[in-house]
């Protein structure tokens, strides 16, 4: 993320609320220390917060006990629902380690969302997502492990999925191999828990700096033939041979071809 000037602050430990008070209305950075509260469910608020260090969890009152429901890295964001729909808090947020968090307000969410595409369309997965999910529930039906958890406008329950995996692969020069998926399609990026999708391909363990998007890319199966096909919000470029993909525009791979995905260099074996 480009990140613009930030002015620092540091909470109370334990407290709820946005600390110390600041001269400027841009973004700043607020220090947490572990086991601090950012904000509590009911709460009124109108900042999100995109983590730049540190993990912090998510949590929701269920029969008086907050229970969790996602803990989130750097590079994950939260509290967005707050500026859209200007409504109290749906959860409660707390940094399960020292953590430093971005703080973003009204005034300058329309700069970040400028800055950051891949924050923007993240959002709107998270939105489908819950849309889809209120249709399933009002239907009668329920794509959840647990019937009797809530659904959390902050957080969704991830999805239980286990997609089958095909004799097609990635591999990596280690030694690493990420078969892909036997359905038309396999996503490729790092798990997201924020919207509660997860890629087929997740290739976090070979992405210590993070350069891969959360969705990055797509790989179509049609027939006998492959297509790699970059998403749309990628913050880093995607590579086939060199050559770097057009966003939304897939190209035929092969065997033997390179896929570069952020700086993590695969080759496709059928």
């Amino acid at each position: 993320m480009n990140s613009p000037v930030f002015k620092t602050t540091s909470g109370g430990t334990g407290g709820s609320g946005t600390g110390s008070k600041r001269a400027s209305s841009g973004p700043f950075l607020r220090e947490l220390q572990e086991g601090e509260y950012i904000f509590r469910e009911g709460d009124l608020g109108t900042e999100m917060y995109i983590i730049h260090e540190g993990k912090i969890e998510i949590l929701n009152k269920v029969g008086g006990k907050e229970m969790p429901l996602a803990i989130l890295e750097k590079g994950d964001f939260f509290g967005e629902m707050s500026i859209l729909e200007d409504m109290p808090r749906a959860a409660t947020a707390r940094a399960l380690t020292p953590a430093k968090v971005v703080e973003i307000n009204g005034s300058t969410f329309d700069e970040m969302l400028h800055d950051n595409p891949e924050v923007a369309v993240r959002m709107m997965r998270k939105l489908s997502r819950r849309l889809r999910e209120t249709d399933d529930l009002l239907r009668g039906t329920t794509l959840y492990k647990n019937a009797a958890t809530p659904l959390s406008r902050e957080i969704p329950t991830p999805l239980v999925t286990s997609p089958a995996e095909g004799t097609e692969k990635l591999v990596h020069f280690t030694g690493m191999e990420f078969p892909l998926s036997t359905g038309p399609e396999t996503t490729i990026g790092r798990k997201d828990p924020v919207t509660g999708i997860y890629p087929d391909v997740d290739l976090s363990p070979l992405d210590g700096q993070r350069s891969i998007s959360r969705r990055h890319a797509k790989i179509y199966r049609r027939g006998g033939k492959f297509f790699l096909g970059e998403e749309i919000g990628t913050m880093n470029a995607t590579f086939l041979n060199s050559v770097r993909l057009d966003t939304g525009v897939p190209a035929e791979i092969r065997a033997g071809d390179e896929l570069r995905f952020g700086v993590v260099v695969l080759k496709f074996e059928p």
